[in-house]
């Protein structure tokens, strides 16, 4: 298992990190000039390795989950991060969406993690969907209403509306099928079959179900890329992950061309570096891109103490003796 997380983790951070230096470039621009290997500078000029808002939440929430499951110490790191630069490759806070900044804000103030992410329609951004890859592990083996409670505690952190909840709950459902090893067609087919039944059984409104309508098709695969949306709308990049995974073989040319989708760059490439990462493993990932990692020792570490919690395997089988987590800052 511990080869699925690091390439899960890992896979998400590369992606990232690609996607930074052109966040917000239109897809047009992408067109004449694309993305092929790792690069800086661009939008936040940063030194190419430098990864975002969504590998910084990420890390908190693998972090937090080392020591089991707590939803107030999630929301802690989440503070930490915004508040002290907490897992940020360089010690500062560059990039950090709305509806995450109100609801950190909010925790600031006194709010609880349970009533601190908005429910408004308005508020269905990808950040919850970003950071949910971690929570994988710990729920893989409960059953799916037990599942379903916990992406949801978590995705209302920040994003409590029931499209975002949705999302990070297919999502992690279409992980769980690829984590047994199924191919990608069947396992999104064991997904939307425990996504629709849940969704029955839950009582939520179909005009929900209606946005997640083109990932439920047959053919989805098949849709131009001129169709796939890349914006930072939750359910663009939940499409836009899937699309660029079922329509590639490898993590390279899965994540590059989920980057050169334009728009919210970072997020799809995150999004689907973390799928990627978990099907084709850390091998998949070419050297040259994580070696340029920001702080990928420190990553590292993390992630092997979270291999120890999760993998049922003793510290040595990772990488050895590992400091505290909590003195990451």
């Amino acid at each position: 298992m511990s080869g699925k997380i690091k390439g899960a983790l890992l896979g998400l951070i590369v992606g990232d990190a690609l996607g930074v230096p052109v966040e917000f470039v239109d897809r047009t621009g992408l067109d004449k000039s694309p993305v092929e290997d790792m690069i800086g500078f661009g939008t936040f000029n940063l030194p190419p390795g430098s990864w975002s808002d969504d590998s910084s939440m990420t890390l908190c929430l693998t972090e937090a989950l080392v020591y089991g499951y707590d939803l107030n110490r999630i929301a802690e790191n989440f503070v930490s991060w915004m508040d002290k630069a907490k897992w940020t490759p360089h010690g500062k806070v560059f990039d950090i969406g709305m509806a995450t900044a109100m609801a950190v804000g909010l925790l600031k103030r006194g709010f609880s993690a349970e009533k601190s992410g908005s429910s408004e329609e308005g508020c269905n951004g990808n950040g919850s969907l970003m950071r949910t890859i971690p929570l994988l592990w710990y729920i893989k083996d409960m059953d799916v209403d037990a599942r379903f409670k916990i992406v949801k505690e978590v995705s209302s952190i920040t994003h409590a509306h029931i499209r975002s909840v949705l999302s990070c709950f297919f999502y992690l459902e279409f992980a769980r099928c690829l984590y047994k090893g199924l191919s990608i067609k069947v396992a999104l087919g064991e997904a939307i079959e425990a996504f629709l039944d849940k969704v029955k059984r839950e009582d939520i409104k179909l005009v929900e179900l209606h946005g997640f309508a083109r990932i439920l098709m047959d053919d989805f695969d098949k849709l131009p890329k001129e169709e796939i949306e890349s914006s930072g709308y939750v359910i663009h990049t939940l499409e836009a992950s899937l699309w660029c995974l079922m329509t590639t073989d490898n993590y390279k040319d899965a994540v590059l061309k989920a980057v050169n989708l334009g728009g919210d760059t970072d997020t799809t490439a995150a999004v689907t570096g973390a799928l990627a990462g978990l099907i084709y493993g850390i091998e998949g990932i070419p050297d040259s891109w994580l070696n340029q990692i920001a702080r990928l020792e420190d990553i590292e570490q993390l992630i092997d103490q979270f291999c120890e919690k999760y993998d049922g395997r003793r510290k040595s089988t990772c990488v050895g003796d590992q400091p505290d987590p909590e003195d990451k800052t």
